[in-house]
């Protein structure tokens, strides 16, 4: 592997994990082996730490490439539980609301998801990154402060409905970039004419980088640890000198 060229690497995001800690992890097993006390590597991105899935890893000169990997297309499977809304619209904060769902047919869901495709507007949920005064709207949230954010549009392709009950439903969505499957959850739950909030959620695929081809943390780690090191030609150690390939 050339990490100083660029390497991509697309691993499983672990629950209970933030985008960064992954990086964090691939990031020190990369340093350990090229024997660099700071290496440049980001993610192309942000899943939040109750997700799981496609999380694009890239290393050196591949950085470059990460604003064009973040503006592809989307996938994601959600579980949304129906008759029940939180604050956060997900599982990081507890229910506040209940509400009927007897009156929710399958037919009704289905007619329903083909409102949320196409280029529509959302907002965005204020337990997010969104940025309000230069502050982020998670971090006022958390304090009780009153949050007020705008609707931005967005494209989502497709929503399938692979799953139904009146109490929860599993939905495919590809959309792009932007994208709250928080924010849609709450939207779809308000078109229901009761409530709802996601309790599971998996990207399956950013671009062309989908699940299948996807490692897990620990099989990316050792990958970094075995695999063969190479260099571009005009690379030098902090010394000056130049390294030997393995």
């Amino acid at each position: 592997m050339d990490f100083i060229s660029g390497e991509t690497i697309c691993v499983d995001k672990p629950k209970g994990w933030t985008s960064f800690d992954a990086v964090k992890r691939l990031r020190g097993a990369i340093q350990r082996r090229l024997r660099l006390k700071r290496f440049k590597v980001g993610h192309a991105g942000t899943l939040d730490p109750l997700a799981t899935g496609v999380l694009i890893v890239c290393t050196g000169r591949a950085t470059r490439g990460i604003d064009a990997l973040q503006n592809s297309t989307k996938e994601y499977i959600a579980t949304l539980r129906l008759g029940a809304t939180t604050p956060s619209f997900d599982l990081e904060t507890a229910v506040d609301a209940t509400y009927p769902t007897d009156h929710i047919t399958r037919e009704m869901v289905e007619e329903a998801l083909p409102r949320f495709t196409g280029r529509i507007m959302q907002v965005p949920p204020v337990f997010s990154a969104v940025k309000v005064d230069g502050k982020r709207a998670y971090k006022l949230a958390r304090k009780g402060r009153e949050v007020e954010l705008k609707a931005k549009p967005l494209q989502i392709d497709e929503i399938e409905l692979m799953e139904f009950s009146p109490e929860e439903i599993v939905i495919r969505v590809v959309c792009s970039k932007g994208t709250y499957i928080r924010a849609l959850a709450r939207d779809i739950g308000e078109a229901l004419g009761s409530g709802a909030h996601l309790t599971d959620l998996r990207r399956t695929r950013v671009g062309a980088y989908t699940l299948d081809r996807a490692m897990q943390i620990d099989e990316a780690l050792r990958a970094i640890d075995t695999c063969t090191l190479e260099f571009p030609a005009d690379y030098r150690l902090p010394g000056g000198d130049a390294p030997e390939g393995e």
